[in-house]
């Protein structure tokens, strides 16, 4: 079996592997100025989605743009999130090198889409494929790939503690190889109970006091995480942006998340905001709790609560995700001033950074890889990938990152 990387290793974003030039797992895209796609060019026979954010899924309508289209097999949730990105994609920059596909190809999804859920073994361009939960999103998946002598397991992004969305992953199929991501294999998370119980302080003392709270949040899996948090602790709060949507799709695919009775009651306990006749300013002005796109400021309805409440240090902006570097959110943290629709903005709010991650950390990795103790390790998805197969080989492990482009052979 030979598996080519051509995207994805040694960094984080445009995650994408070809097996025997055959078999596509993921096909990805890295959300920078200008974005970048997967290298090479690809005629696959068949494509498997790990999971619905862009990074692994944004550049599959792609694929779909010549006479033969390949069969796309994902889990319900996953086809449903990729339709929404894409969507979103050709909304904010179709016609545009940010966006490598037209609206037919995203029509063509529907033609090739196949849905399977987890533990259902199927067929994909000759090799048996099988989902395993992931814990990372709704719909998240381990792809374990076999071809009747050799089993890859591809682990997408993972978690291997409970979040409030989804459980923990606890699959550990057999495999002779597992690609493995590997984010935050420097970083041990902050207890989730304490990250949430010093959020919830902050969104209440902030409401008390006669601030507003604004949290940008992404718009699949961290919004609906924050919502329920929320709901958890009886703090009314607002949501806006493209994480309605999701909620919406999500109520049909329920089986697929931790507990559907807590989410059900969460979007009871939501107000949602169309945005019309000036909703948000409205809004803006109360003593409130606000959860919205963009995660990183860089668009959405962010755009207009940021300003709305940045001169006030009664308000606080609670930050819940991964600031890339270069990005607003990410300036706003360090600098304390981020660029907001053209302009350099300084601000006054409180500032706060909230560790809800849906990855695993280094501890949650070591856990997760103790059951491939006699399996070839192959490390990608994070920006010290060789750094962590180094340390992997000190303990005992057969690992090693490739590097982009690379084949490596498995046997």
């Amino acid at each position: 079996m030979d598996v080519e990387f051509l995207g994805g290793a040694g960094e984080i974003g445009r995650s994408a592997v070809l097996i025997d030039d055959s078999l596509l797992i993921d096909y990805g895209m890295a959300s920078e100025s200008p974005p970048q796609y997967p290298v090479g060019d690809v005629d696959p026979d068949a494509v498997v989605v790990s999971h619905g954010h862009l990074d692994h899924v944004g550049a599959v309508p792609a694929l779909l743009s010549g006479t033969e289209q390949p069969p796309v097999h994902w889990t319900p949730p996953t086809r449903e999130l990729a339709l929404t990105l894409a969507e979103d994609t050709l909304k904010l920059h179709g016609g545009s090198p940010r966006c490598p596909f037209t609206e037919n190809d995203v029509r063509r999804i529907g033609e090739v889409s196949e849905t399977h859920g987890y533990r259902e073994p199927f067929e994909a361009a000759g090799y048996e494929v099988t989902f395993y939960d992931a814990g990372h999103i709704p719909g998240s998946a381990h792809v374990l790939v076999s071809d009747g002598d050799t089993r890859l397991l591809y682990t997408g992004d993972f978690h291997t503690d409970e979040q409030r969305l989804v459980s923990a992953t606890t699959d550990r199929p057999d495999a002779d190889a597992v690609i493995c991501e590997s984010t935050y294999s420097d970083v041990s998370h902050e207890d989730r109970g304490d990250v949430e119980a010093s959020f919830v302080e902050t969104l209440r003392t902030t409401v008390w006091q006669g601030g507003t709270v604004v949290v940008p949040a992404f718009a699949i899996g961290r919004t609906q995480e924050i919502m329920l948090v929320c709901a958890a602790h009886d703090i009314d709060c607002y949501v806006d942006g493209m994480g309605q949507r999701v909620i919406e799709q999500l109520r049909h695919h329920t089986a697929f998340l931790r507990d559907a009775d807590a989410f059900r009651g969460a979007v009871s306990n939501a107000r949602f905001v169309d945005g019309r006749d000036g909703q948000r300013r409205r809004i803006a002005d109360q003593n409130a709790v606000v959860v919205t796109t963009s995660g990183m400021l860089s668009g959405g309805p962010a755009m207009t609560y940021v300003p709305a409440i940045a001169d006030q240090p009664v308000n606080t902006i609670a930050m819940t995700g991964y600031q890339v570097e270069g990005t607003p959110g990410r300036d706003l943290l360090e600098t304390g001033s981020a660029e907001i629709d053209g302009r350099v903005m300084p601000v006054s709010a409180q500032v706060e950074a909230y560790d809800f991650s849906a990855h695993a950390d280094r501890e949650g990795l070591q856990s997760f890889l103790d059951a491939y103790r006699d399996s070839r390790l192959l490390i990608n998805h994070g920006d010290r990938c060789e750094s962590f197969a180094r340390e992997l080989r000190a303990e005992g492990y057969d690992a090693s990152a490739p590097t982009l482009g690379e084949t490596v052979t498995l046997s």
